[in-house]
């Protein structure tokens, strides 16, 4: 099996080339391919879609430092996967208990949009860390990640299909072995318009402990 995660990646040019641009106007942010946060033997994987700019770019942990950690992180603290409910640097002392966090894409792409290119150019890393973790449960933030998911799963087994798997918040999918379980991405859109409430979050993670 190959990497799970390279910090020397620069197979996507757009990408690259807009790393090198916030590092040279944000030089003490990460600005590298942010690696998975968690043990390589959790029972729940949590996919997100890429990192944000003053987020996970910035401090190189996922969900970190932005709009989305106290909902994501609170959340998971709530249901006994986190330590603390809140994750606000990589060097703090948050810890993930039986949960990985990763993204679909490890690289911060312009206005948080990757291409269909660039999803699928970064699905090699998220495929083997599924086969790696062998997670029993399976969150995907958002249609992208939930996609991308499916796209590592049925590449693996040729009997799920991606059209039979539709993302709706809440749902929950059963794919081969992994259980996939749908939520709206917990972003400051999603959150300010009304899409995902706090409520609707953590109605997903209380599905997610019926099965982990």
């Amino acid at each position: 099996m190959t990497a799970v995660y390279n910090e020397h990646c620069r197979d996507c040019p757009r990408l690259a080339a807009f790393l090198d641009q916030v590092k040279a106007k944000h030089p003490t942010y990460f600005c590298k391919p942010v690696p998975p946060f968690g043990s390589d033997q959790a029972a729940l994987l949590v996919v997100g879609l890429a990192p944000g700019l003053h987020g996970a770019n910035a401090t190189g942990r996922p969900f970190t430092g932005d709009w989305c950690s106290d909902l994501l992180y609170g959340t998971l603290h709530a249901y006994g996967f986190a330590k603390k409910p809140r994750s606000i640097a990589a060097d703090d002392d948050q810890a993930l208990i039986n949960c990985r966090l990763t993204n679909a894409v490890k690289c911060l792409p312009p206005e948080n949009k990757p291409t269909p290119l660039e999803v699928n150019t970064c699905l090699r890393y998220l495929k083997n860390e599924i086969l790696l973790i062998k997670p029993k449960v399976i969150v995907a933030l958002g249609a992208v990640a939930h996609n991308a998911v499916l796209s590592c799963l049925s590449a693996e087994d040729k009997t799920i299909r991606r059209s039979a798997f539709k993302f709706a918040h809440g749902a929950v999918h059963q794919c081969g072995p992994y259980r996939l379980i749908d939520s709206y991405h917990p972003s400051r859109y999603n959150t300010n318009t009304g899409r995902l409430t706090p409520e609707m979050f953590r109605a997903v993670f209380a599905k997610v402990r019926e099965y982990v």
